[in-house]
């Protein structure tokens, strides 16, 4: 559920949506789960669960394993996910410029989408160096912890946003009580800085950047965002050294989501693209497929229409 679907969450199926809940308790590709674990996950009486579960094996979504009397996730939800992941032909480009920023910092950058109150990795890329963060494809992290689930939150519409955080007042009401006293701290600092920050939260190891974009593919906000320890990059550091990298990432991969339909539409025709380097003062590029060079410059973040979310 996208946050600005919560103004007409009473037109929700139900059942549809406590499906995406059993669905979503299968973190890895390789886990497997029983109607009692799945149950004690997803907060569900075991015969709802159950009922779910027949249903969802018999469309292929999950997979039912004897021997272990467990599930875990079918062919039908492998395929659906590969076919959308093979047409994303801009992943690709975006791993590319994350791992030039994790080249520079030691830390682990990422790409990620919000999923009610997580963020999903879709890309991620690390320094070698990395220490403390083990992120990867498909992880998910907390919304009301992180720096990149502070950016998002704060990038929404107040209306939207609010909306969000008292759904997650009745599900997770600890989680919505941290981000109750960030919000209005977050909110200003993407109007002011056009990043935000978050030290210690996630983790009292690791300090984290990250900073939001409109996905039009999507219809909501993305967010860029670091993670490193915070025994090398304490507050000042992050905002002096890792925040104007961050942002020259943010319009790197915001001028690929802006120029995304050039990506479908196109032959693989191998071409250069500027991309502005950490000191602005340098310009650096890269083949890219079907990507032209004036490929516009991503919204800022807080500027357009609020009837989906936006600023």
């Amino acid at each position: 559920m996208l946050a600005s679907d919560l103004s007409g969450e009473g037109d929700v199926i139900q059942v549809v949506s406590r499906a995406f809940d059993v669905l979503r308790c299968f973190e890895g590709h390789e886990a497997r789960l029983g109607n009692l674990e799945i149950a004690n996950r997803c907060g569900l009486p075991r015969s709802t669960v159950s009922r779910l579960t027949h249903t969802l094996t018999r469309m292929g979504q999950l997979v039912y394993l004897p021997r272990d009397q467990k599930y875990r996730i079918g062919p039908s939800a492998v395929a659906m996910s590969t076919s959308m992941m093979k047409g994303l032909q801009l992943r690709n480009l975006i791993r590319l410029r994350l791992q030039d920023v994790a080249e520079h910092l030691p830390g682990t950058v990422g790409f990620v989408i919000p999923d009610r109150f997580h963020l999903v990795y879709l890309e991620y890329a690390r320094a070698a160096n990395a220490l403390g963060l083990h992120e990867s494809t498909g992880s998910r992290i907390s919304m009301a912890s992180t720096a990149a689930g502070s950016a998002y939150l704060a990038a929404l519409d107040p209306e939207i946003g609010d909306a969000l955080i008292n759904e997650m007042e009745r599900e997770t009401p600890d989680a919505a009580k941290l981000v109750r006293s960030r919000i209005e701290a977050n909110r200003r600092s993407l109007r002011e800085n056009r990043y935000v920050t978050a030290f210690g939260t996630w983790s009292p190891h690791i300090n984290g950047c990250a900073v939001p974009l409109w996905s039009p593919q999507y219809q909501t906000y993305v967010v860029v965002t670091i993670g490193l320890l915070s025994a090398m990059y304490d507050e000042k550091r992050v905002h002096k050294e890792v925040a104007p990298r961050m942002l020259d990432l943010a319009a790197a991969v915001g001028a690929l989501l802006e120029g995304e339909g050039d990506i479908f539409a196109s032959q693989l025709e191998r071409k250069s693209i500027a991309v502005p380097a950490h000191n602005n003062n340098k310009m650096m590029t890269e083949e890219l497929n079907g990507l032209e060079a004036g490929a516009r410059r991503p919204r800022p973040a807080r500027s357009v229409r609020a009837r989906d979310g936006r600023r």
